[in-house]
């Protein structure tokens, strides 16, 4: 049986912006031939506190995904970072994935745990609320992508690759 992957990245939001790193990666992997997934894609969400959160929420309503991976970008970051936590005020939601274990063997990942008090957090959040408070078992993690060049373009993809092979294993 395939595993089922809900995979999701933003739309552009600042003026001087022609494209969102997430997105462009999610691009690279749509194309992949992943046979041991079936995945399900949630592109270029706007860049909405409210709104993000909610077409996440009604696609794993949907989909039942094993696996969220939800993806910004982080343009000032040099490598790709899984966020540990996300926080809405004083609260703090954790990823139940053991992400020490994760990054083993990848070569541009390392954790993070500040994942940007932006719409990236609030999408986390609230997809880690959803998750608690229903009892569901899906994994969850959010990665921030750093801009992608062409130094480092094939380094971030396989890493996400073989992120997507771990997380699922």
């Amino acid at each position: 049986m395939k595993i089922k992957v809900l995979l999701t990245s933003f739309d552009i939001w600042k003026p001087e912006h022609k494209y969102n790193s997430s997105d462009d990666l999610l691009g690279v992997i749509s194309v992949q031939e992943l046979t041991d997934y079936s995945l399900s894609f949630i592109r270029k969400l706007p860049v909405d506190s409210v709104v993000a959160p909610e077409i996440v929420i009604s696609q794993i309503e949907k989909f039942q995904p094993d696996i969220i991976v939800c993806c910004g970008m982080a343009e000032k970051r040099e490598i790709m970072t899984i966020e540990s936590q996300a926080n809405s005020g004083e609260e703090v939601m954790n990823t139940s994935v053991d992400l020490s274990k994760l990054v083993v063997g990848l070569d541009k990942t390392e954790i993070s745990n500040d994942a940007g008090k932006f719409v990236c957090e609030d999408l986390y959040y609230s997809v880690l609320k959803y998750l608690d408070e229903g009892g569901l078992k899906s994994k969850c993690i959010f990665v921030h992508v750093p801009i992608l060049t062409a130094v480092n373009r094939d380094l971030i993809v396989a890493d996400f690759l073989k992120l997507l092979s771990k997380i699922s294993g």
